[in-house]
């Protein structure tokens, strides 16, 4: 609990910061506080183990901002919490009566076998496969933490005990939320005391008031009344005068019972927040747990698969990436100081080798810029994403590199679209234009019947090659489909039987097609033996873009136009 309403006190110096405000810190945790808080928000069973689940969450997150996590857990009961603790657990579940006057006792030993102590129990086997340390707690873990935070031997303590600030803390990190946007809602004792005016002297004289852990408090005296109390005091005096008077001159205030409490029990108080037992910052305690634990993946599988039935690989999934993640920030780490002392070693000779092996595609995740990189000597792992800017610090040889090979496949990319040359199939105005040039060559005009014959001949031999090329196209072109009325040919079979091969010439000349979309027409030579452009019957064929399929008219005209240079044929021979 801590001290009674000191959260709302200190509401006005409450402020959220991202997640990666942790990045590369090192945080203490109350152990008990993380677990009650994780197992009210699940309100699942404890054979279920949310809270576990939970808590493997909130690691993964902060091992890969490279925060390192020390695990602190209650030790003994402080003497003077033995009766608000009963209270708590319903007389004495967690600890074993002592019917010894709890002002003589010093502490009272914790029940290692209950239901709560084994949930601590599991945490630290978590904690230890991640590469957390724990250390425990002489009596209270947030006096611990405080003492560690105050010793700058941590940047923060995570602590839903508000009591952890009489305990000397700087830095309390009341909350934590992950997810997108995750954020951690922190207190800063040097807001409190310019804010507010309160050092760490008129926050336990607030908990006299209020009432704590350790003391009752004064009855009726609300949060207000009792910071008026406290500043008209001062800091420096507020414990000098509640040492020596106790809390009698309270009774002259206005509003106040005159159930107070014992006055011997002030000085008690006093001494539990400003000596409390703890490990010394020295002491081989201390330095073990703030030794660098390894991660040990074999345990973490174990663990997983008793209490959350996952198998490695959806462990690995989960924590792998975090771990790559932690490691090119410590790598990060390593050049900065470098470079900070002067040593700016190209990314080759650098003696601890960077773990990223390549930047494989530029990536976004949730609206931040990232690069998606595959990972030297990571064990179940070949890729994952990263933010850019971790890169950048990182090796931000890797980016140029990339951005070399991404622009060489973009060269190269461009070659590969270059159109090749196709063969292109004449279209159908080349074919009347050239069919026309054939009917009026110059050569049918001097020559002899015979040589007209071979001429002709020679003519219907192309016309036949270009009508196949037409249908052979408009099976694969639908563009082509209407090439056989275009060729200008209306030809009336039923007529050319009685018809020598010069009239069927003429004859033949009077139902020439000009298609409106083939070049200026000719003029046939004064020599020509076929009749001008002025005097044939010109049948007229719309063509368009738009005709894409082949009519029924089409193909009878085609069959009419084969029939017919089948005659011609039969006849020159």
């Amino acid at each position: 609990m801590g001290v009674r309403n000191l959260w709302d006190i200190l509401d006005s110096c409450k402020k959220t910061v991202p997640l990666h405000h942790l990045q590369n810190k090192r945080v203490c945790v109350d152990l008990s506080c993380w677990v009650v808080q994780l197992h009210k928000v699940s309100h699942a069973c404890l054979k279920e183990r949310v809270y576990l689940r939970g808590l493997f969450h909130r690691l993964r997150a902060l091992v890969s901002f490279n925060c390192t996590v020390v695990f602190v857990s209650d030790g003994s009961i402080p003497a003077i919490k033995l009766s608000t603790y009963r209270r708590r657990l319903n007389n004495g579940k967690e600890v074993a009566q002592n019917k010894t006057n709890s002002q003589n006792a010093t502490s009272l030993r914790r029940n290692l076998g209950s239901e709560f102590s084994c949930m601590i129990k599991e945490a630290k086997a978590l904690g230890m496969a991640l590469g957390v340390s724990c250390l425990n707690g002489i009596e209270e873990a947030e006096a611990q933490c405080a003492l560690l935070n105050s010793e700058s031997l941590c940047d923060g303590c995570f602590s839903s005990d508000s009591d952890i600030f009489l305990f000397g803390a700087r830095t309390v990190y009341r909350e934590i939320c992950l997810g997108d946007g995750g954020y951690v809602v922190c207190y800063e004792m040097a807001d409190i005391e310019s804010k507010l005016g309160f050092g760490r002297d008129s926050l336990i004289a607030l908990s006299l008031l209020l009432g704590s852990d350790y003391h009752q408090g004064v009855h009726g005296l609300g949060p207000e009344l009792a910071c008026q109390i406290v500043k008209s005091i001062g800091d420096k005096d507020v414990l000098k005068k509640f040492a020596s008077e106790g809390l009698g001159w309270v009774k002259k205030r206005k509003g106040v019972k005159n159930n107070i409490g014992r006055d011997d029990t002030i000085i008690q108080v006093i001494d539990a927040y400003l000596k409390p037992k703890c490990h010394s910052a020295d002491s081989d305690f201390v330095l073990k747990s703030h030794s660098q634990y390894p991660f040990q993946r074999t345990k973490l599988h174990h663990i997983c698969a008793v209490y959350f039935e996952w198998p490695s690989k959806i462990t690995d999934g989960y924590i792998l990436p975090c771990i790559a993640e932690r490691d090119l920030r410590r790598f990060a780490n390593l050049r900065s100081t470098s470079s900070e002392l002067g040593l700016n070693l190209p990314l080759h000779e650098i003696p601890v080798k960077c773990p990223v092996s390549e930047i494989i595609k530029s990536r976004k995740l949730h609206g931040r810029e990232c690069f998606e990189v595959s990972w030297k000597d990571m064990d179940g792992l070949e890729t994952s994403i990263v933010p850019a800017d971790l890169i950048e610090s990182a090796c931000p040889e890797k980016i140029l590199e990339f951005e070399e090979k991404k622009l060489l496949r973009k060269k190269q990319n461009v070659q590969k679209r270059r159109p090749k040359k196709k063969e292109t199939t004449p279209s159908q105005a080349e074919l009347d234009l050239k069919l026309q040039n054939l009917m009026l060559d110059d050569n049918l005009e001097d020559n002899t019947d015979h040589d007209a014959g071979d001429s002709f001949e020679r003519i219907l031999e192309e016309t036949t090659s270009m009508v196949d090329a037409v249908l052979n196209t408009e099976k694969s072109s639908p563009s082509h489909a209407d090439g056989i009325e275009n060729i200008g040919w209306t030809p009336n079979i039923s007529n050319t039987s009685s018809m020598t091969s010069n009239e069927r010439v003429s004859s033949t000349d009077k139902s020439v097609v000009i298609d409106l979309l083939s070049p200026t027409p000719f003029k046939p030579s004064n020599t020509s033996k076929f009749k001008s452009s002025s005097e044939q019957n010109i049948e007229v064929i719309n063509l368009s873009d738009s005709e894409k399929e082949v009519s029924p008219e089409h193909k009878q005209k085609a069959k009419e136009l084969r029939l017919f240079l089948a005659s011609i044929r039969n006849e020159i021979h």
